[in-house]
């Protein structure tokens, strides 16, 4: 049956005993295991606190001989392990599981190679995601991906989630930009996957390992791809009085032939709270776009005036070219501190990740307004919008009774609208345990089987991240939830498609 695939419930899982303690103690250095409390705390949430589980046992390896010995000693005693790297996750991925190892790869965090000739960084799971681009900056190259949270995300967790960024539109998620990856099997066994060759020959599990969310395999090292700096680079701003406009203007850029390097968009909350916080020079309006170009001088300039005049036919007023490195370094300063920004809005915020094709941007806006009063609570939209990717952010109060239940009710009828609309559930944050009752909404029958067949050809006794990302067939029953077609209304609120 599919619910064995996802392996019994956690309180019938073997415990970690004192007797399986003293064998891990051995294994690792005396502060690579940490069982008290007081230290297990600090780990018993990644970045959506609304889920919280106080592990069991923490490790903390530093090599990749180590994390294959705790493996190995989990897979034979039949103990969970949940991976983790930076916490900075935002669907509860790294959510500890009772009864599970908690495997932190953080202390792995060694760039282990940079060839700029072959432009190629190798590094161990734990290093940060910006400080790749600080160690090629030397020789004129940088790590594309870039997520908001780069200065802290590891590069282990990039794999695990498929990070994405403000330049993905481009030049791609960590997929696109993965040559290689080293990872361990449940039972500790190495598996080498991908490489430098691109027409290297057999099935890309390089590709299926990323966004697989920790439940496959645990990954050692990555090697990476860096590029060139562009030669020259262009941001304008434009400022719309209705998010439609905006919206509209995204499709119209691309329809156009142009690839901006980042197409971003923010409403009128967002582009408040990111002015306030950081200075960053936006107008006042009720949405506001960020567009990049860059590439040879010639290019710049052509896809700059075509731009401008996409703008302006779709009704953008104050459009504005950053007159310098630092007026660009400001205009994404402010893109990037926007999550934290709306903190300041509200004592707590829910923020989703939807993607939608973009024609459909005016009018997903416009069922999100819906949605948002219907539930009433303000939402301020941050996203992507180059490449359909939402981040809705549902501001609400969790001491206020009742307000909590309300903003995930919203952010799911958020996630159903992007399915109505034609998209998924997810861009680049996961599903975690954050939507696995919109992923019964998303995909039928037989498409979750499929997914429980490769997790099962990978992790047979369903030990590595239970519980996690595909939710099993009779979840979905007794949640009542059906998986929905693109132009089906699943929500009295949501407009028709």
């Amino acid at each position: 049956m599919l619910g064995t695939l996802d392996g019994p419930p956690a309180r019938t899982r073997p415990v970690p005993d004192a007797a399986f303690l003293a064998r891990l103690r051995a294994l690792l250095p005396a502060d690579a295991v940490l069982t008290a409390r007081a230290d297990c705390i600090a780990y018993e949430c990644d970045g959506l606190p609304m889920h919280r589980q106080v592990p069991d046992v923490v490790v903390l390896p530093r090599s990749e001989a180590e994390v294959a010995a705790v493996l190995r000693m989990c897979h034979a005693a039949g103990v969970p392990v949940v991976t983790r790297g930076a916490g900075t996750g935002l669907s509860g991925g790294a959510l500890p599981v009772a009864g599970a190892v908690l495997l932190v790869l953080a202390r792995m965090d060694r760039l282990l190679h940079l060839d700029p000739q072959a432009r190629v960084a190798v590094v161990e799971p734990g290093v940060r995601n910006l400080a790749v681009s600080e160690a090629a900056a030397a020789h004129g190259l940088y790590y594309a991906p870039d997520p908001s949270s780069q200065i802290a995300c590891s590069i282990g967790g990039n794999v695990a989630e498929n990070a994405g960024g403000v330049h993905c539109l481009k030049y791609g998620l960590t997929v696109h930009n993965l040559l290689g990856l080293r990872a361990l099997t449940c039972a500790g066994e190495l598996l080498e996957l991908g490489g430098l060759a691109p027409d290297a020959p057999g099935y890309d599990l390089r590709a299926l390992l990323t966004g697989s969310e920790g439940m496959l395999a645990v990954v050692t090292q990555a090697s990476l791809r860096l590029l060139p700096r562009p030669a020259c680079t262009a941001v304008l701003l434009a400022a719309f009085d209705a998010v439609a406009a905006a919206g509209a203007a995204v499709g119209e850029i691309i329809a156009a032939g142009i690839v901006p390097a980042g197409l971003e968009m923010m409403d009128r909350l967002a582009i408040a709270a990111a002015e306030a916080y950081v200075g960053a020079g936006y107008p006042q309006a009720e949405a506001l776009l960020l567009v990049e170009l860059d590439g040879v001088e010639e290019e710049v300039e052509a896809a700059v005036a075509q731009v401008l005049a996409v703008l302006a036919r779709c009704g953008a007023r104050d459009c504005r070219r950053a007159r310098d490195a630092d007026e660009r370094a400001r205009f994404w300063a402010g893109r990037k501190a926007a999550f934290p920004a709306v903190g300041r809005l509200s004592p707590d915020y829910y923020c989703m990740d939807g993607s939608i094709p973009r024609a459909q941007l005016p009018r997903v806006l416009e069922g999100i307004a819906a949605l948002a009063q219907a539930h009433g609570l303000r939402v301020a939209n941050v996203f992507h919008a180059g490449d359909g990717n939402l981040h809705p952010l549902i501001l609400y109060d969790a001491s206020v009774p009742g307000q909590l239940r309300q903003a995930e009710a919203l952010g799911a009828r958020i996630l159903e609208l992007c399915i109505a609309a034609g998209g998924s559930i997810t861009g680049e944050h996961g599903v975690g345990v954050e939507k696995l009752d919109q992923m019964c909404v998303q995909f039928d029958a037989a498409e979750l089987e499929c997914f429980h067949a490769i997790k099962a050809a990978f992790d047979p006794r369903g030990l590595l991240n239970p519980g996690k990302a595909v939710p099993t067939l009779r979840r979905c029953a007794e949640g009542g939830r059906m998986h929905v077609h693109a132009g089906s209304l699943p929500h009295p609120h949501l407009p028709r498609f």
